[in-house]
């Protein structure tokens, strides 16, 4: 029997022996003097002994050598490849029919079968179930090919080449990969002097145009650690237009000093395009205040309402369960419509309950600005109070993430997560698009709502018209074409003032629910019904909140992003595809004996012609290995980047950390604690921030006691990289290390 090459004499022997019921192993090899095949042995697995007992690797693996003879000799002459020699003798039992599965030579993860394998386990299907799947497919798992110990020894290789190099390097690396896909992917990560990396910042295209759309509003949390670095997750998170979470980016930081939220907040703007969102909301972290202070001058900084409204259980355990204290302090935190009515409310409550020398509220009181609604009634904050949102976002990663999940996989997982809120969003858009919510009124204004917002956002509008029959409305003044309105609620005392325009019909209310959410409220709309106009006036239908608040967005790397899946997923397809199709001729062909020497006379003729194909291929894939050669270079940098200083974690290190005043709670009730250590956790002396320091930190860019060159942290090089067209820059490069990261 002849054969055209290497490849096709093994698959020919491995088949034979399959049959017979043993494994083979490639023998002596022999060549001439141009360093061409002329000879080659396939032994039978079983051949010879082992020369010493070290030459088994483990102490559990077993010696399967019996010193059998058998073997099969091709001999090469002019690239045709004959059998010149068989010896058949075995000194050992053949394998049965339903063994023969388990024979090394004849398992083989097929490229197709891995990478369905490989898309099922990032889908979060286990492994041995991914197998089942194959098995009950190909109708048993005698025809997988291979066990579920190789589905599992696969896996694991691919991890351990995922971190080969080391686990920051291969983060580097993955990156650069996404890069390579998505043109307007940003990452930069930060270094110390060592090259071991410190903190980082990433995000994809699609984040940066959903910034756009919704960078108004963002929600900051850092009150989550995970992975063996013990590294902190700090995702910056919007609202879109159906009221739903959107990811913008992501960061793992080494500490919370300020220098390291400057890093970070100075990078994330980099990677929009300098754009400032109009509010952020954080938790109580004094270093994340002064970062914002300084990156964020003209941004609306507000305090979470919850994380404040459970500090405040314990210091006010004995008044907060009070009915009336309770009413006092919700009124403080979003019942007053101006600065003047706050100061009233809370000094009557102070006074009433006798908490002059209370040192919880006055501190919080010394914050007021950043939790009480009433000093920020003219900025935009989408009706949000809390980061809440934040931490359900960082209750999903807790759920997927272990102590020992490498930076690559909790990167991967992240990408996953957010292809998931990505498909829950269109299947939003695809629910707009195609369907009108049932109307509870046949109005005008009612129908133009509907057909211009998103059903959620309708939702809320359709609440405060609905709301317009519990609103008593009195007209104040007239003067030409201004109107003055006074209006107040069914049940209630507050009077809320409206001002109408009606040739403009410009409106604005007291409760200034369209400058914090840009939806209209009731008292407007009463009004706006009472001048009978049927329609909402478009200025006050803000795109935002819209079914079309992305239109007109470029859509470049959208288009990128669908094509690189549908590469990644064509493969999948035809394997499937095809799977049910040899099943269908498989089983009917089975029905008879003629039908299975057709089938298989007609199988090793695709074979034939398959194998020949690869062979072009191959050939092609050559030319191309300088390209290849290239990419690799550039992956595998020297120096590598290394891991994080792994730092000690204090308690659970993967739950929820506490805030600052849950701490100051504990930190009283113990009389050595430590005063005034603004970071959640210690930190490497490299990194780390005396209290003067951070006291400096704390103080403006546009203040006047302001000095640049207390805020310059030269020792820390930082890298960035992001879309072709952005301006590279090295931050905060104290030195020349690490060049190779910056030629991208």
């Amino acid at each position: 029997m002849e054969v055209c090459n290497e490849v096709q004499a093994y698959n020919l022997c491995n088949s034979y022996a399959l049959k017979k019921g043993f494994s083979i192993r490639k023998g002596n090899i022999q060549r001439d003097a141009k360093n061409n095949i002329r000879q080659r042995d396939y032994l039978c697995s079983k051949q010879g002994f082992y020369d010493d007992l070290c030459e088994v690797k483990t102490v559990h693996q077993l010696d399967t050598r019996t010193g059998c003879r058998a073997l099969i000799r091709f001999t090469v002459d002019d690239g045709v490849w004959k059998i010149s020699h068989i010896n058949s003798d075995h000194n050992h039992e053949f394998a049965k029919l339903e063994e023969r599965q388990f024979l090394k030579s004849s398992r083989k993860i097929q490229k197709a079968h891995a990478n369905v394998i490989s898309s099922m386990v990032e889908a979060g299907i286990r492994p041995t179930e991914s197998y089942s799947y194959l098995a009950k497919e190909v109708g048993g798992s005698e025809n997988v090919g291979f066990t579920k110990k190789d589905c599992l020894n696969y896996l694991h290789r691919k991890k351990e080449e995922l971190i080969e190099g080391g686990d920051a390097q291969s983060l580097i690396n993955h990156f650069k990969h996404k890069q390579a896909e998505d043109p307007n992917f940003f990452y930069s990560v930060q270094v110390d002097q060592c090259t071991r990396m410190m903190n980082f910042f990433w995000r994809d295209g699609r984040s940066k145009l959903d910034y756009d759309c919704f960078g108004d509003v963002l929600c900051f949390d850092t009150t989550f650690r995970t992975n063996k670095y013990n590294l902190i997750c700090a995702p910056f998170v919007g609202v879109n237009h159906h009221w739903k979470n959107v990811l913008l980016g992501c960061a793992f930081l080494l500490d919370e000093s300020t220098k390291s939220f400057v890093w970070l907040f100075e990078t994330f703007l980099e990677s929009m395009g300098n754009k400032h969102p109009i509010t952020i909301f954080t938790d109580e972290d004094k270093a994340m205040a002064n970062a914002i202070e300084i990156v964020f001058p003209q941004t609306c900084h507000r305090l979470c309402t919850w994380h404040i409204a459970k500090n405040a259980t314990q210091p006010l355990a004995g008044l907060y369960t009070n009915p009336e204290f309770s009413k006092y302090f919700s009124k403080c935190s979003y019942g007053c419509l101006s600065e003047s009515e706050f100061e009233d409310t809370w000094d009557h409550m102070i006074k009433t309950f006798k908490l002059e020398n209370h040192s919880w509220l006055q501190k919080l009181y010394s914050l007021r600005r950043k939790w009480c609604s009433a000093f920020n009634l003219d900025d935009f904050s989408a009706n949000i109070r809390s980061t809440q949102r934040v931490e359900s976002t960082n209750n999903i990663f807790h759920q997927i993430s272990t102590k020992t999940m490498s930076l690559t996989s909790f990167v991967q997982h992240y990408e996953q997560k957010t292809a998931d809120m990505r498909l829950a969003k269109l299947e939003d858009d695809f629910h707009c698009k195609n369907g009108m919510p049932h109307l509870k009124a046949k109005s005008g204004i009612f129908k133009k709502a509907a057909s211009e917002y998103t059903i959620k956002i309708f939702s809320f509008f359709e609440k405060e018209l609905l709301g317009c029959f519990e609103v008593r409305l009195d007209e104040v003044c007239n003067v030409g074409a201004k109107y003055v309105f006074e209006a107040i609620e069914e049940g209630q005392e507050k009077v809320y003032k409206i001002h109408f325009d009606s040739i403009t019909f410009n409106i604005s209310c007291s409760c200034k629910l369209f400058e914090t959410k840009e939806l209209l409220c009731r008292h407007a709309l009463k009004v706006l019904d009472s001048k009978n106009i049927t329609s909402v006036p478009s200025q006050y239908i803000l795109k935002r909140w819209t079914k079309g608040a992305k239109k007109g967005i470029v859509v470049n790397n959208d288009l990128c992003e669908s094509y690189n899946k549908k590469a990644r997923s064509a493969q999948s397809m035809c394997l499937s595809e095809l799977m049910h199709e040899a099943n269908n001729v498989v089983s009917i062909a089975s029905l008879s004996d003629s039908g299975t020497r057709l089938v298989k006379q007609k199988l090793a003729e695709v074979m034939m012609l398959l194998e020949s194909d690869m062979e072009i291929t191959r050939s092609k894939e050559n030319l191309n290995s300088i390209g290849d050669q290239t990419l690799h270079d550039v992956l595998i940098a020297k120096p590598p980047v290394l891991n994080p200083p792994t730092i000690r974690a204090k308690g659970i290190t993967n739950a929820r950390i506490k805030s600052q005043l849950e701490k100051k709670r504990k930190k009283e009730k113990k009389k050595d604690a430590r005063v005034g250590n603004s970071s959640r956790t210690s930190r490497p002396t490299t990194m780390a921030a005396s209290q003067s320091e951070q006291e400096t930190n704390s103080v403006s860019p546009h203040s006047t006691h302001y000095n640049p060159s207390l805020h310059h942290f030269g020792d820390i090089p930082s890298h960035t990289f992001g879309h072709p067209n952005f301006q590279f820059t090295t931050m905060l490069q104290g030195s020349d290390q690490m060049p190779y990261l910056s030629q991208v």
